[in-house]
């Protein structure tokens, strides 16, 4: 199976997709969508994803594969080995709250759609800021607790989950608009302990070949 990724190197949800890629040990290869510059409303890119967005992973066949966290279980199905999800319905349900913390509550509100939407109503930039910064805290003060009471230096337990995946590049976004992340020290010490993983290391967005100096 051959498997290309269609990523822009500091969104966060294409950085999920890499984790996963990288944790399964999968070949991939990489196809840069710039974000800034609009690539992604082009017709070569709206032919691969209608939806404009990254990531897309495209698996062979004609096949190609959008939103993150759907190809992150696919992943899992497909290779099962090693698992991203725990093995009981209970800790599956537990992982995928959090991940779902970051997927649906915490980035959709401060992606770059949504930042171009209020500039565009003539927010100021130090708003939008403060914005950005609302949304992720209000998420972290839910995690934090969770990834306090069951990880083992993951979110969930000793070894790598989807909810990974997803906390790193959400601790990546909040770095980039300087988050104070001093009251979430449990989420900080699983950002600690990923960094000094290999698949972390390589997914992380310095690393991609799109990557620019910021």
């Amino acid at each position: 199976m051959s498997l290309t990724l269609h990523s822009y190197w500091r969104a966060t949800a294409p950085y999920r997709v890499r984790i996963g890629l990288q944790i399964k040990g999968l070949d991939y290869g990489y196809v840069a969508v710039n974000l800034l510059e609009g690539n992604q409303h082009q017709a070569a890119y709206r032919a691969v994803n209608p939806q404009r967005l990254t990531p897309a992973l495209d698996i062979g066949d004609g096949e190609i594969l959008t939103q993150s966290l759907a190809i992150l279980e696919w992943l899992d199905e497909t290779h099962p080995e090693p698992a991203l999800l725990p093995k009981s319905a209970l800790d599956r349900a537990r992982v995928r709250a959090m991940a779902d913390i970051v997927a649906c509550d915490i980035h959709p509100l401060n992606n770059m759609r949504v930042n171009r939407a209020l500039e565009a109503m003539e927010v100021s930039a130090p708003r939008r800021g403060k914005w950005v910064e609302r949304w992720i805290v209000d998420g972290f003060q839910t995690l934090e607790p969770m990834v306090a009471k069951y990880g083992q230096g993951f979110a969930f337990g000793d070894t790598p989950t989807v909810a990974d995946c997803c906390l790193i590049p959400q601790v990546y976004s909040a770095q980039r608009y300087k988050v104070d992340l001093e009251p979430f020290p449990a989420i900080r010490a699983v950002a600690e302990h990923a960094a000094q993983h290999h698949a972390f290391i390589a997914a992380h967005p310095d690393n991609q070949p799109d990557a620019k100096p910021v």
